[in-house]
């Protein structure tokens, strides 16, 4: 007999499907949090003025992500417009400690952390006497242990109630393949609320894809990816010292261990952001010896998000679009419109790399460089794709 085929499980993502992701940032009071929202949505790389319906309202707003590669794309390209592409950011009201038990706002930032698919928690590690810590001092590794604890904690919550909705069916006793899965499914979830007492976060740890659909289906706050935006003095960021970063490393490493750190400064940032020009900015980081954080910061959101890009190319304009990793042809061109998703006929690629080296289209298919894809075709981060439809919307 032939050898059985193996057939490769899918891989099944942590978190909500689809292109739309946002982050949202969190932060204990007076850490920051706002100042930073407002400096990376006023900064020259996610003015509101230079996308359209950028403010989506006081607390969310589209940031412009920066591209050199779009950048080259339009000097080879030279087309009437450059449209980039964008992540949408949302500031979360401070969290306070007990706000899994209701305290403060507890359950509005609960509910609003729910709605986001990335956690960027600002961590203060600044003295200002003028700014009082909600906690009375500046101690990031408590303030790290608060909001984790109250995440962890409503994730607690989350689970058990999941846990008796699915231990009613499994008592209702038999060998049926419903309440065998069900069986599963509440031993998984006693392992899940076990790693939750221990401190764990979910997100940080290896999961197979039937375990991530249950996880998935409980929408749990410890689920989010988590990135780490260290707020320091401008002296301390531009020196890049200070006593907090190797204790924030330590406790990063053991309860969200593979999660990015970045150290920043909102003083520097918010000042930047009110500089009418470019030179002006330019001008201020090289006096400083020192250069801003948020494109790194916006670039590392997107990345956590597992956002990637492609990009279409014409004589009107060269255009950035955001997908999820793992996006198939189709569903890419129904992020331009859905009439291409649903009457996609194929999909014309050629790389980044090879219309920078050829210089145009033509050069490229003459090189044999131009590819034809089909519905199957899960599309790459760089790729240049020009869509073909049966209604006309190419």
């Amino acid at each position: 007999m032939p050898p059985k085929k193996h057939i490769e499980e899918k891989k099944v993502l942590l978190g909500r499907p689809g292109n739309n992701l946002k982050s949202g940032i969190v932060g204990l009071a007076n850490v920051g949090k706002s100042t930073f929202f407002q400096a990376i949505t006023r900064s020259p790389l996610g003015n509101p003025a230079n996308y359209p319906f950028a403010t989506i309202d006081p607390e969310e707003a589209r940031v412009i992500v920066p591209s050199p590669r779009l950048d080259k794309l339009t000097e080879v390209v030279k087309p009437k417009a450059k449209i980039p592409a964008f992540i949408t950011v949302y500031d979360i009201a401070g969290l306070t400690k007990g706000a899994s038990a209701g305290e403060g706002l507890g359950n509005a930032f609960l509910s609003h952390i729910r709605a986001v698919d990335a956690v960027f928690q600002v961590v203060r590690c600044f003295d200002d006497a003028e700014i009082i810590h909600i906690e009375g001092d500046v101690n990031p590794v408590r303030d790290l242990e608060i909001i984790s604890n109250e995440l962890r904690l409503k994730d607690i919550e989350f689970a058990q109630k999941h846990l008796e909705a699915v231990e009613k069916i499994t008592k209702r006793g038999g060998q049926s393949l419903e309440v065998k899965q069900k069986r599963d499914e509440a031993e998984f979830v006693k392992k899940l609320i076990a790693l939750l007492e221990d401190g764990q976060r979910v997100a940080n740890q290896n999961w197979g894809p039937k375990e991530v659909e249950i996880i998935n289906s409980m929408q749990l706050l410890t689920a989010k990816p988590s990135i780490y935006l260290i707020n320091l003095s401008e002296k301390d960021y531009i020196r890049k010292k200070n006593k907090h970063l190797l204790p924030i490393k330590q406790w990063v490493d053991k309860y969200s261990p593979g999660d990015v750190i970045i150290p920043f400064s909102v003083c520097l940032e918010e000042k930047l952001s009110q500089m009418e020009t470019d030179e002006e900015r330019e001008e201020e980081l090289k006096r400083l010896g020192t250069t801003s954080a948020l494109p790194k910061i916006i670039t590392i959101m997107r990345k956590t998000l597992g956002l990637i890009s492609y990009f279409t190319c014409g004589p009107q304009e060269v255009r950035e679009w955001t997908i999820r990793e793992g996006t198939k042809a189709p569903q890419a061109a129904g992020v331009i419109h859905n009439d291409l998703m649903n009457t996609f006929i194929l999909a014309q690629v050629q790389k980044y790399e090879d219309l920078i080296e050829y210089g145009d289209e033509a050069a490229v298919k003459a090189a044999g460089k131009l590819q034809q894809k089909g519905k199957d075709y899960v599309v790459e981060d760089g790729d240049i794709i020009y869509f073909r439809a049966g209604a006309g919307k190419n």
